[in-house]
């Protein structure tokens, strides 16, 4: 007999990356905001940096280390420019790459634009406890990243396997020192 897991609602931080929006411009994390919400889910904090490298890590340390936030989405700056170094920044601070992220995404996004999905970085990690992933700047992306991977995954219901019921061991080697 196959017992039913409650809901479990997440604390997630919003960061848009761009040198060109302002929060009433924000399609994108307006898209992810929505979207959270409309899972059950909370906003825990909600940001627009621009598309410099050390403020952006700085900002997902920050959030890492703030015990209210659980998941970190970032939109922009995941691209092939000069400019786009939100997946550097997200580099800088993971403690582990969650490889398959970004070619979970490239499979999701490939359905929908084709081979242009190869010029997206998309990824995601975990640091500190926290989970962290980077999408492209478009609001169709951030679309298809939570409706096609994250809805499911940050769902303690979705089976067989999902991040929320491996929250707790994401810092065994911190409480074991």
């Amino acid at each position: 007999m196959s017992v039913e897991r409650e809901f479990i609602a997440v604390r997630i931080a919003v960061l848009t990356v761009s040198d060109s929006r302002s929060l009433d411009q924000d399609k994108s994390g307006q898209t992810l905001v929505d979207r959270l919400f409309d899972a059950g889910h909370s906003l825990a904090a909600r940001a627009i940096l621009p598309d410099e490298r050390s403020e952006i890590a700085d900002q997902l340390r920050t959030w890492c280390a703030d015990p209210l936030i659980d998941v970190v989405i970032s939109t922009g700056g995941t691209g092939l420019t000069g400019r786009d170094v939100t997946v550097e920044a997200h580099r800088d601070v993971y403690e582990k790459e969650i490889d398959a992220f970004g070619t979970v995404f490239t499979h999701v996004s490939m359905a929908k634009i084709g081979t242009s999905a190869v010029q997206s970085r998309a990824t995601g990690g975990v640091a500190h406890g926290t989970y962290l992933f980077a999408l492209p700047g478009s609001p169709g992306a951030c679309r298809d990243a939570w409706d096609g991977i994250l809805v499911h995954q940050l769902d303690y219901r979705h089976k067989p396997c999902n991040f929320v019921e491996i929250f707790p061991r994401l810092t065994e080697k911190q409480r074991r020192k």
